[in-house]
């Protein structure tokens, strides 16, 4: 059975009241999802609290997922409203400049690793400056490998919007990153 059809399995069985799918659910979901939400937020813990409301939300509406849709983009949906809200509210109660997660691995050499976390951290920045819709898609295509299909149904928008929207990043990125390129 694919991942789609799992998670499509699991959700017709949270509506039918099976508790336990929703468990099946953010276990194959909480790892990407957390790692989603930290390409976007500052910090662990935020993304750890939207990716709990994620899953609570998930459970809360459970009624209005439609089986012919996929769960990865009704759960995406979910995510990047709750991610606008999120903005939103920080924008009217700011507290702290945007700092950088790392994701440096401890088996590299010291330089090396030094190396790796400046560019990992210029490429946080460099996504993180992104206006808001280009950073969205650009997670979405890049880190979510989603099809433009998908991540128009995601930010409702047209395919067509998508691939401007990536163009446009791509485009800003490589200019914002070409000390690194």
């Amino acid at each position: 059975m694919s991942e789609a059809d799992a998670d499509t399995t699991d959700m017709v069985a949270l509506q039918r009241g099976e508790n336990k799918a929703l468990d099946r659910l953010m276990d194959r979901w909480q790892v990407r999802l957390r790692a989603y939400l930290l390409r976007h937020l500052s910090t662990q813990a935020d993304a750890l609290d939207l990716a709990q409301e994620t899953f609570v939300r998930v459970f809360r509406h459970r009624d209005r997922f439609d089986p012919s849709r996929r769960f990865s983009t009704w759960m995406f949906q979910i995510t990047l409203n709750l991610l606008r809200d999120h903005g939103r509210y920080n924008q009217r109660h700011p507290t702290s400049p945007l700092s950088e997660a790392s994701e440096t691995a401890d088996d590299f050499d010291p330089s090396q690793q030094a190396i790796n976390q400046e560019a990992g951290e210029a490429v946080r920045a460099a996504i993180a400056h992104l206006p808001t819709n280009l950073r969205e898609v650009v997670i979405l295509f890049e880190y979510e490998h989603l099809s433009h299909s998908e991540i128009a149904e995601i930010v409702g928008a047209t395919p067509k919007a998508v691939e401007t929207r990536l163009y446009r990043a791509r485009e800003q990125l490589r200019q914002r990153l070409s000390r690194w390129l």
